[in-house]
């Protein structure tokens, strides 16, 4: 008698085959009936192409993982999972994805534009599934506070889409300062040479819909409008535009701050201040300049310690870049320290300057760590995540607070975290957006 092949078969489905044909025998090896019975994560992915193809790709490459259902707004992205994955179920709507699949899913990954973030996290929170979520958290700073407090209270799995938080390179840098390599940290310089802003109007013309393309779907909570062509919107510079992505900063910003809010353990800012170009009516600017004032702790020199963001063609002063002996990379962070600096390039190890002082340092030997894998491990009851939303939340916030702060050029915004509020009310009236009707979403409307 033939066995099926496995991979047409769950492991549970192939364990009572082989009991039901009689087949537990000798030859079955106990590997084999062990790798049978092994826990097994049934997943469902919203966004095929791009990132989500990126993800999908991470996440099953985990042993564990089995993808049951994808969804993308055009269809013939998730249908070209089909190839690879043959049992997959493929949908064009997302909410009837995670109706109809929520008794045969654990999980959800959500690799879509940042305005939609928030709304498909939560309706997987609230049906009780672990989610793995790109960056930035949501696209609003209400949403990042509600994700983050529902996965708690719901006791869900959740980590963001901030890979290089688990890399080698960054958590060697998350080390150096919280052992003291370079002393308490005094301030830090953080820059992306991106460019995901659009100084241009808004063009007054509606185009064709591709074919296959939902459009009304993709703008999902966000009002409605003509699409535009020639990728304005879809599929690449969403970015761009206001309603639907946080510019350069809301992009990398994520990534960069990122070992910079873990090795100095920030917390809320107390103030936010931009001295860029503000957004137009429709677009995020380029070349921006964010100044944040945190908190201290203990790895920082004073009571409060301030953090610095430039973006575009912005670069810090260059007495702070003469502090290396070397160009800046395209994209890093400089750490300011009471006895050296270090350079953080994206993505490469740390470098500690000045040579005089550090030439001799030794480089630990991290152990490799996949950020997917943590994920599917923490689902299945092994470990935990490290970029949770409990610690991912706040760092969006934080991120988010920036593109706030760009809409009111050079003015030093006070910030109340607790109540999600600032010193000025125009400001705190763009912590929250209304989502249009039909698209309300439990937890966030």
């Amino acid at each position: 008698m033939s066995l099926p092949a496995t991979s047409s078969l769950s492991r549970r489905r192939f364990l009572r085959h082989l009991t039901a044909a009689g087949l537990v025998a000798p030859w079955v090896t106990h590997d084999l009936l062990a790798q049978a019975a092994a826990p097994l994560l049934r997943h469902a992915a919203v966004g095929a192409g791009g990132m989500g193809a990126s993800d999908i790709d991470s996440l099953t490459s985990h042993a564990a993982v089995k993808l049951v259902a994808v969804a993308d707004v055009e269809l013939r992205r998730a249908q070209a999972l089909q190839k690879r994955f043959p049992e997959v179920r493929v949908y064009q709507d997302w909410r009837v994805m995670l109706e109809k699949e929520q008794g045969q899913i654990d999980s959800v990954n959500v690799a879509t534009p940042d305005h939609m973030h928030a709304p498909v996290a939560m309706t997987a929170l609230q049906m009780g599934k672990h989610v793995y979520v790109q960056k930035p958290l949501s696209h609003d700073l209400y949403e990042s506070r509600r994700l983050t407090e529902v996965a708690r209270e719901k006791k869900r799995v959740s980590q963001m889409g901030i890979q290089i938080h688990s890399h080698v390179e960054y958590r060697l840098a998350v080390r150096f300062v919280q052992e003291g390599m370079i002393g308490k940290i005094k301030e830090v310089h953080a820059w992306s040479n991106k460019k995901w802003g659009d100084p241009a109007p808004r063009p007054e013309r509606s185009d064709p819909v591709p074919e296959g393309f939902d459009w009304d779907l993709w703008l999902g909570v966000c009002a409605a409008r003509p699409f535009i062509g020639n990728g304005y919107y879809h599929p690449a510079n969403w970015r761009k535009r206001l309603d639907f992505g946080t510019g350069t900063f809301g992009d990398m910003g994520c990534h960069i701050y990122d070992p910079v809010f873990k090795a100095l353990a920030l917390t809320a800012p107390l103030t936010v201040r931009s001295e860029g170009p503000p957004p137009n009516a429709h677009n995020w600017a380029n070349d921006a300049k964010i100044l944040y004032v945190f908190p201290g702790t203990r790895f920082t020199e004073d009571k409060t310690v301030k953090v610095t963001w430039y973006d575009g063609d912005q670069r810090p002063p260059r007495d702070i870049q003469a502090l290396v002996p070397r160009p800046l990379p395209d994209q890093g962070s400089l750490f300011l320290g009471t006895k050296g600096v270090m350079l953080l390039p994206h993505i490469a190890k740390p470098e500690l300057y000045p040579d005089t002082t550090f030439r001799d340092v030794v480089y630990p030997r991290l152990e490799r760590v996949d950020h997917y894998h943590s994920f599917v491990d923490a689902c299945l009851g092994r470990g935990q995540t490290s970029a949770g939303f409990d610690y991912s939340g706040p760092l969006t916030e934080a991120v988010l607070l920036g593109g706030v702060a760009s809409r009111f050029p050079n003015t030093t915004l006070k910030w109340n975290a607790a109540r999600l509020s600032f010193d000025l009310k125009d400001a705190t009236a763009l912590v929250r957006r209304a989502y249009r009707k039909g698209w309300e979403v439990k937890g966030l409307s």
